[in-house]
Parts: C-alpha cells; structure tokens; sequence
C-alpha cells in the first residue's frame, strides 16, 4: 500500500524546515535559470556614538538588486541620509553586475522618495493595508 503525504501545521517553524523549503526552491531555481549567486548589501546610518539608528539592506541576484529594507527615524528625514543610503547600495550593486533594481513600499512610507530617485511604479496592491497602496517600483541601473 502506497504511503499518504500529510500536510501539517507548523506554528513556529525550526530552521531546519526554512532550509529543507527555501534549499528546495533554491536548487529548483539554479536549475531552470542558472546560478543566482547571491551577494548580501547592508550600509548603515550610525550615530555620532556609533549607534546604529537606520540604513538599507539588499541583495544582489543574478542581475538584479532586490532592495528588502530601508529605514530612517524621522528625525533624520529630509537631511539627505536616505539619498546617501539608496545610492551607495546602487552603486554597490552596479559594481556587482547588477543592471537593474527592485522594492516594495507603501504609501504611508516613502513611494515619493523612490520616484525622485528615478523608480517607476510598476505594480500596486490596493487596500494593503486597508486605507493604504503597496507600491512595486524599478530602476534600471546605469
């Protein structure tokens, strides 16, 4: 008799479960499109103490910049440290063969700042959260 596959539940998954899932999709990917070979970039913003109070962190794959967080406190908005950020991490990235950049934001943070910057909305998500826009944005890297 043929064994049945069950589907379970796991609340607080171990690591071991994040490698098996994301290793899996991983060597799936390296199959059908070739080595991502993936190059971590994080800058951060430190404070006078050497406090870290904010900065950007990414990732470079195949020819891509994936720009997953991006944080400033509010104080030090508008002073030109979040410009520094996004284009240190650019530039970056270009060094690393990158020849375009991707993001998500939402519209309560910053898809006006990102637009300044030469990205370009290329999808949305209504009411996510409800009242509020997730923006896609991109950028080709020069």
């Amino acid at each position: 008799m043929e064994e049945q596959y069950q589907i379970v539940y796991v609340e607080k998954p171990q690591e071991s479960e994040w490698d098996i899932i994301g290793g899996g999709i991983s060597d799936y990917n390296k199959a059908q499109a070739g080595d991502d070979h993936p190059k971590r970039l994080c800058y951060v913003l430190k404070a006078p103490d050497q406090t870290v109070v904010g900065g950007v962190i990414g990732v470079v794959f195949w020819d891509w910049l994936y720009i997953d967080l991006m944080y400033l406190p509010e104080t030090l908005r508008g002073q030109g440290y979040g410009s520094q950020l996004l284009t240190q991490i650019e530039e970056q990235a270009h060094r690393l063969g990158a020849r375009h950049v991707h993001l998500d934001t939402f519209s309560f943070q910053a898809p006006e700042f990102y637009q300044r910057h030469g990205y370009r909305i290329f999808g949305e998500l209504q009411d996510f959260p409800h009242g509020h826009t997730r923006y896609y944005l991109t950028k080709e890297l020069e």
